[in-house]
Order: structure tokens, then C-alpha cells, then sequence
């Protein structure tokens, strides 16, 4: 995995960091600032998400909440709503998965090459995230355990500050506990399989606020033979 590489950092070298609180170097923060700091008020979302989430794209300075239970493909999900953002210039963090999968990923439409992983925060997950929101576009989190509300809401505010997107991994055993801008609740899960499996049909729950107030149910592919979920 020595070849896949971000700013200067290795595949490796993102997994390897024991530290509780990684920082960002000011050198990597130099290179993904530009990005971070664009102008557009959306980021790009692939199929079947921009046909799903009204505006079709996740709107800057906004949380949104993948609520499913474990197994059921939440973080597939999750990492489906970032792939077209990476694959336009995007940088995307990912804190507290431990191993998500480079394979996986990529067949979701994920560049690689734009993200950075923080794999175990431990009890700094908050923070670590706040980090990544100073020089990145999209942070994917998922906390170790109950999120406190006053953590969630500071960090809710920074991402309205910096005009980033945070998608929060909600589970049963760690529900995050405060209302999101746009949330995707996963209702029911199966595998699709022929000679091996080929992907995962979930039933998900669209809603949240403004113009996603009314909740939406769709049925979706986790990925399609091509590497993008689809209807």
C-alpha cells in the first residue's frame, strides 16, 4: 500500500500514527487549504445521491447524520457521499474507523489519493476531528462511544465556521444527539449475491431540515458493478 499517497504522507504513514491527537503539519494544511477555503457553497455528490438530497450536492457549514445499526452499511454509505467530492479536488479526513477498507473504498468512488485517515483517536476524537475541519472539505467520524452535547455541538459550530461538511457514523450503542442537517437513517440491509457478493440493498430514510424536511424513503445499491451506488 507504500504507493498510495497524499501531500507527501504514505498510506502507511497515515495508519501508523500512535498519537492521540494527531495535528496537521503546516505543510499539508498549505496544500488542502485552497481546496477547503473554495468559494462553491455545495460539494459535489455522485449517483443516486445528488438525485436523493435536494440541492443535489452537501451544502457547506452542514452536518449530516448516517444512522444505521452495525453491519448495515452505514460507513459504506457514508463514504458513497464523499466520493465524487474527492474525485473533483476535495480533501476528506476519516476519524475513528479503524480499518475502512481501501478496496471498498475505491469501489464507492473514493480518491484515495485526497484522504486522510486518523484511525484511533481513543477519547480525542472530538478534537481530532476539529483538527482535520481547519484544512479539509468533508470529515467522516465515527465517535468510540456516547458523544457528549456539548462536544458535538462545538464541534457542529465549527463546521458551520469553517465551512466544512461533517457526516457523523451513528449507531445504536453511539447516537449522536443532536439534530443534523440532512440524515440518512438505514431501515433494512440484505446482500446481493450471485457467485460472491456483489453488493448491498438498503432501504434508507432521507430527512432533515429546510428543504429535506420531509422524509423520503429510497432503495439503493452499496456499490454497483461500477463502483457507484445506484437506484
Amino acid at each position: 500500500m507504500s504507493g498510495v499517497t497524499g501531500a507527501g504522507y504514505s498510506y502507511e504513514h497515515m495508519f501508523a500514527s500512535a498519537k492521540p491527537r494527531p495535528a496537521l503539519s503546516a505543510e499539508l494544511i498549505a496544500k488542502v487549504r485552497p481546496v477547503a477555503l473554495a468559494a462553491t457553497k455545495t460539494l459535489p455528490l455522485g449517483d443516486p445521491w445528488r438525485g436523493m438530497v435536494p440541492g443535489a450536492g452537501l451544502r457547506r457549514g452542514t452536518t449530516t447524520v448516517v444512522d444505521a445499526a452495525p453491519g448495515q452499511g452505514g460507513l459504506s454509505l457514508a463514504l458513497g457521499l464523499v466520493g465524487a467530492a474527492s474525485v473533483k479536488g476535495h480533501w476528506v479526513g476519516v476519524v475513528g474507523v479503524d480499518d475502512p477498507g481501501v478496496v471498498a473504498m475505491t469501489d464507492l468512488g473514493v480518491d484515495l489519493r485526497r484522504v486522510l485517515f486518523v484511525p484511533r483517536p481513543r477519547g480525542a476524537w472530538a478534537e481530532s476531528t476539529a483538527d482535520l475541519l481547519d484544512g479539509v472539505d468533508l470529515v467522516i467520524v465515527r465517535p468510540p462511544s456516547i458523544p457528549a452535547h456539548g462536544a458535538v455541538r462545538k464541534l457542529m459550530d465549527r463546521v458551520r465556521e469553517r465551512g466544512a461538511v461533517l457526516i457523523a457514523l451513528s449507531e445504536p450503542c453511539s447516537p449522536w444527539p443532536l439534530p443534523a442537517d440532512l440524515s440518512f437513517k438505514i431501515t433494512h440491509s440484505e446482500w446481493q449475491t450471485s457467485s460472491r457478493l456483489d453488493g448491498r440493498r438498503v432501504t434508507v430514510v432521507l430527512g432533515g431540515r429546510g428543504s429535506a424536511h420531509n422524509a423520503t424513503e429510497h432503495t439503493v445499491m452499496l456499490p454497483s458493478a461500477l463502483g457507484k451506488g445506484e437506484k
